[in-house]
């Protein structure tokens, strides 16, 4: 197993490159469907037109959703360093080792394999993340009716 902090300078470099391709996504979906707005041909049919830009309106103003929520996940990793050590507690940032597996506490990204490792990126507020949030090693905590033990914190 690597150096703790490499693996939370990881961890969270690849949570960063995970929340920046989601937001150039979302920015050139909304570039698309405006593009394709604008670039509606008026026809003698007027309705097929209004309703052509409506769908664009639709698919654009669904991208700025998802584009507004993809910014607080950045805003979320901008709060924390991947080298605070916490190894008392669990708080935003920890590296937990449970016996089901490896939780980095971040940003809902889901699960990630870096060098041959399974970890599974989640959020404080997140149901399991709540959970987590300020127990200490040694501790068995339950969700869903599973048990998890907290082998360790980083």
């Amino acid at each position: 197993m690597k150096n703790s902090s490499t693996l939370k300078t990881q961890l969270y470099d690849y949570c960063s490159n995970y929340v920046q391709e989601r937001i150039d996504s979302y920015q050139k979906a909304m570039k698309d469907a405006q593009d394709s707005a604008n670039s509606e041909e008026k026809s003698s049919a007027g309705d097929k037109y209004e309703t052509g830009r409506a769908m664009m309106q639709i698919e654009r103003d669904k991208n700025a959703k998802q584009l507004e929520e993809t910014i607080k996940l950045k805003k979320a990793l901008s709060v924390f360093s991947p080298l605070q050590n916490n190894t008392d507690t669990i708080s935003l940032g920890s590296l937990v080792y449970t016996d089901k597996g490896i939780f980095y506490i971040a940003i809902s990204a889901g699960k990630i394999t870096l060098a041959g490792e399974t970890f599974f990126a989640i959020a404080p507020t997140s149901p399991l993340g709540l959970i987590f949030i300020q127990q200490k090693t040694g501790t068995t905590v339950v969700f869903n009716n599973i048990p998890y033990i907290i082998k360790s914190i980083a």
